[in-house]
C-alpha cells in the first residue's frame, strides 16, 4: 500500500532508512533510539501499538519497525497484524523479553519478519538492517 512514498536522501545519495521505535519501557525506547541513531538512522518512538498503527494511519512511512511484545493499549501481535492488514510492507523485527518458543511462533505468525530476544544490541541491530539493504536491492 505505502510503496511510492519520497525517501530522505543520504548526502552520497542512497536512501536513508527510517524506522519507529514500539516499547512502553522509556529504558528500551531510549537505548533503541540512540542504538539506531549512532548508525545514522532517523528514527521516531513510541509507547504501544496503537499509536504504531496510527503513526502510519496518518501517513508516516519507516522502512524498520522495532516492535516489543508487552505492551498496555494494543501489544504488539495484534499491532503487527493490523500494520499488516493496512498493507505495510516495512520490515518489522520483534524485540521482546519472551523466549518460549509457542510465544516467538504466534508473534512471528502475525507478520514479523525478524525476532531478537532484549537486550538489542548495535550487532543485533546491524543484522536487521541488512535484512533491508538486501530487500531493498532485491525487485519486489
Amino acid at each position: 500500500m505505502r510503496g511510492g512514498e519520497d525517501k530522505a536522501v543520504n548526502k552520497d545519495g542512497r536512501s536513508k532508512i527510517r524506522a519507529l521505535v514500539v516499547d512502553d519501557s522509556m529504558v528500551n525506547r531510549t537505548i533503541h533510539h540512540k542504538l539506531l541513531e549512532n548508525l545514522g538512522i532517523e528514527n521516531q518512538v513510541v509507547g504501544n501499538g496503537k499509536e504504531a498503527v496510527d503513526a502510519h494511519s496518518s501517513g508516516n512511512y519507516f522502512d524498520l519497525i522495532l516492535m516489543d511484545m508487552d505492551m498496555p493499549v494494543m501489544n504488539g501481535i495484534e499491532a503487527t497484524r493490523r500494520l499488516r492488514a493496512m498493507g505495510v510492507r516495512s520490515l518489522i523485527a520483534g524485540v521482546t523479553t519472551r523466549s518460549l518458543e509457542q510465544e516467538k511462533q504466534e508473534f512471528m505468525e502475525a507478520g514479523l519478519d525478524d525476532y531478537q530476544e532484549k537486550p538489542l544490541t548495535a550487532a543485533k541491530l546491524v543484522s536487521i538492517i541488512h535484512k533491508i539493504n538486501q530487500s531493498s536491492s532485491t525487485p519486489r
